[in-house]
C-alpha cells in the first residue's frame, strides 16, 4: 500500500514565513510618549508604486495616489508639462503602459474606479446577517487591547506577565458581549483554542480552507483591519529587534483576529461558503498592477519630476545678496524641523552678519536621559537608532533638591490617584469640587502659570574620557560642516513645545529627539564644545 507522507516541518516553515511576511508589511506606530512620523508605506518600500497599489487596494480598498483630477489640474496649470509626462512614460517598465503620450493623455481622461477590497469572513457574515461583525470584532479586540497595552496611565491595570494571546483568551472567556450580539458559544470556543498562537493560526487556516499561496495576503488584510493595534505590535517588534531580541505580539494579534474569523465561519458557513471560496482564490493570485495602477504611477512620477525640476531651478538662482564674506558675528545651528525654519530665516533677515545652519535636532548626541528627580529613561535620539551615551539632570550639588522634588512628585501622584480612584472619586468631587472653581476660571482665561521645564544642566553619566569627548566633538562639528571661520558666538538651538492637557504633546516636540524637546541634546553638546580641554584637542 502506498502512503503519502505530509512534511509538517515544511508546512510549519511556510506558515511562519507567511505570518512574518504579513507582519512586516504593517508600518510601526510609536506610542504617544515618543510620537514621531512614520512612512505609512514602510512595509512596501521594496515594491514599485503600482505594485504597492495593487496589493493595498485588494486588501484595503483605498487608493495610494491622488485623484486623476489632481494631475489634470497640474497639467492645465502648467506645473506638469509634456516633457515630464514623456519622461515618466519612457521610464515605466510595464507592458500595460500606454503606447504614446497621446494615448496616455487620452487614458487620463477616463474616470478611475473606486478600488474594492476583498471581503473577510466578518464582512461576508455581516452581509448575510445584517450584523456588523467586523465592527463588533474590532471593538471587542480594542477593548481588551486598551487594557493590555496600557503603559502606566490606567489606575486599574491588567495582569502583567502574560503574552497577548494568553491575556486575550483570559479576557474573551469572560466577555459575554459577542454572545449577546449573536455569536453563539464564542467564550467556550476561545477557551478550547490551543495554548500556542501559532497552533491556533494553523488550526484556523485548516478550518477556513486557505491555500499556502493565499496566506500572506489574507494575513496582511486581517492585520491591516486592526489598525493602530497592529501598528503598535509592529513597533514592539521593531524595538525588540533593535535591541537584539524578538516579539511575538504581532503573531498573537493575528491569531486573535483569525479566531473571530473561524468562529464566524462556523456559524455562517452555509450562507457564505461560495463567496468565501472566491475570496480565497483571489488571495492566492499574486497582486499584479493593471492598466489603471500603471497610469497612476506614471502620473505620480511625472508630478515628482516636475517638482524636482522646479526645485532645481530655484536652487540654481543666485541669491540677492550673494555670498556673505568675512567672519560672521553669530552662528546659530537650528533643527531642520520646518518649525525652526521660520526662526532661521527671520534671524538671518535681521542682520546679514548672522549665519544659520540646519542640523538634525538631536545634534549628534545619542542620549538616553533621566530628567531631574526622575528614574524614567528617555531616548532623546532618532527612534531608528540606539543610544550611545547616558545622561541625567542632577549631580552632587543638587541632591537635596532632587530628593525634595521626588517627594513632591510622589505626593502629587498619590493625590491624583485618590482623586480618580473608583471608591473616593465621587466623595472627592462632593467635598472639594467648589474649591476648584477659581482654578477653572484661571485656566479658562489662560491665567494659570505654565512654565517651560527648566531642569539643572544635564551631564553625561557615566562621564566619557577626554579622548572620546574630543572624538565626539570632532565628529559632530564635521557633520555640521562647522570646521572653519567660526563666529565668536555659536548658538545651539533646540526646540520643543509647552502645552497643557494634550495627549499628542510629543508630536509637537522634536522628532529627531524621539518626540522630546531638544534642550537636553543642545545643552549636552554646548557643554561638550565649551570644555577647554576638548576645544584644545
Amino acid at each position: 500500500m502506498n502512503t503519502t507522507r505530509i512534511d509538517h516541518t515544511a508546512a510549519s516553515d511556510a506558515l511562519a514565513r507567511a505570518v512574518d511576511g504579513a507582519g512586516r508589511q504593517i508600518p510601526p506606530l510609536w506610542p504617544l510618549a515618543s510620537h514621531v512620523a512614520v512612512n505609512p508605506y514602510l512595509g512596501q518600500t521594496g515594491l514599485r508604486l503600482a505594485e504597492a497599489a495593487a496589493r493595498l487596494q485588494r486588501i484595503g480598498g483605498g487608493a495610494v495616489t491622488m485623484t486623476r483630477d489632481w494631475y489634470l489640474d497640474g497639467i492645465a496649470e502648467g506645473t506638469i508639462g509634456d516633457a515630464d509626462l514623456e519622461a515618466a512614460l519612457v521610464a515605466s517598465p510595464y507592458d500595460a503602459k500606454p503606447a504614446s503620450l497621446g494615448a496616455l493623455k487620452q487614458a487620463m481622461q477616463e474616470p478611475r474606479q473606486q478600488p474594492v477590497a476583498l471581503p473577510t469572513i466578518a464582512d461576508l457574515a455581516a452581509r448575510s446577517s445584517g450584523t456588523d461583525w467586523q465592527g463588533i470584532a474590532l471593538e471587542r479586540i480594542g477593548a481588551w487591547a486598551a487594557s493590555h497595552f496600557d503603559d502606566g496611565q490606567a489606575l486599574w491595570i491588567a495582569v502583567r506577565g502574560k503574552t497577548a494571546w494568553a491575556a486575550y483568551r483570559t479576557f474573551a472567556t469572560h466577555d459575554i458581549t459577542p454572545e449577546i450580539m449573536g455569536l453563539r458559544g464564542f467564550a467556550a470556543f476561545v477557551a478550547d483554542a490551543p495554548d500556542s498562537a501559532m497552533e491556533s493560526i494553523a488550526g484556523s487556516i485548516r478550518r477556513l480552507g486557505l491555500e499556502e499561496a493565499a496566506l500572506q495576503s489574507y494575513f496582511h488584510q486581517l492585520l491591516l483591519s486592526l489598525g493602530g493595534w497592529a501598528q503598535l505590535a509592529r513597533y514592539r517588534l521593531w524595538r525588540a529587534e533593535l535591541d537584539g531580541g524578538d516579539s511575538e505580539t504581532l503573531t498573537d494579534l493575528l491569531a486573535i483576529r483569525l479566531l473571530w474569523e473561524e468562529a464566524l465561519y462556523d456559524q455562517y458557513e452555509s450562507a457564505i461558503a461560495p463567496d468565501w471560496a472566491k475570496a480565497c482564490d483571489a488571495h492566492a493570485v499574486p497582486a499584479a498592477p493593471g492598466e489603471a495602477e500603471v497610469i497612476d504611477e506614471i502620473l505620480q512620477e511625472a508630478a515628482e519630476r516636475a517638482a524636482q525640476r522646479a526645485l532645481a531651478t530655484r536652487l540654481c538662482e543666485e541669491g540677492a545678496e550673494g555670498e556673505k564674506a568675512g567672519r560672521p558675528a553669530v552662528q546659530a545651528a537650528f533643527c531642520i524641523d520646518v518649525r525652526s525654519e521660520v526662526f532661521r530665516r527671520a534671524l538671518e533677515a535681521v542682520d546679514p552678519s548672522v549665519q544659520t545652519l540646519g542640523f538634525a535636532g538631536f545634534f549628534g548626541v545619542f542620549a538616553e536621559h533621566r530628567r531631574f528627580a526622575s528614574d524614567v529613561e528617555e531616548r532623546r535620539l532618532p527612534v531608528l537608532l540606539n543610544p550611545t551615551v547616558r545622561s541625567c539632570a542632577t549631580g552632587p550639588e543638587n541632591q537635596a533638591a532632587d530628593m525634595s522634588a521626588r517627594f513632591r512628585a510622589r505626593a502629587l501622584r498619590a493625590w491624583g490617584r485618590f482623586k480618580l480612584a473608583a471608591v473616593s472619586s465621587f466623595a472627592f468631587v462632593e467635598a472639594t469640587g467648589p474649591i476648584y472653581a477659581g482654578k477653572l476660571v484661571k485656566d479658562a482665561l489662560n491665567m494659570s502659570p505654565n512654565s517651560a521645564p527648566n531642569d539643572p544642566a544635564p551631564r553625561l553619566d557615566p562621564a566619557l574620557d577626554l579622548e572620546t569627548r574630543i572624538g565626539a566633538a570632532n565628529t559632530v562639528l564635521r557633520a555640521m560642516s562647522l570646521t572653519q571661520n567660526f563666529a565668536r558666538l555659536i548658538v545651539i538651538a533646540g526646540h520643543g513645545a509647552n502645552v497643557v492637557n494634550n495627549p499628542h504633546a510629543s508630536g509637537l516636540h522634536c522628532g529627531a529627539c524621539g518626540g522630546y524637546s531638544g534642550e537636553v541634546n543642545a545643552r549636552l553638546l554646548a557643554g561638550l564644545l565649551n570644555e577647554r580641554d576638548v576645544r584644545e584637542g
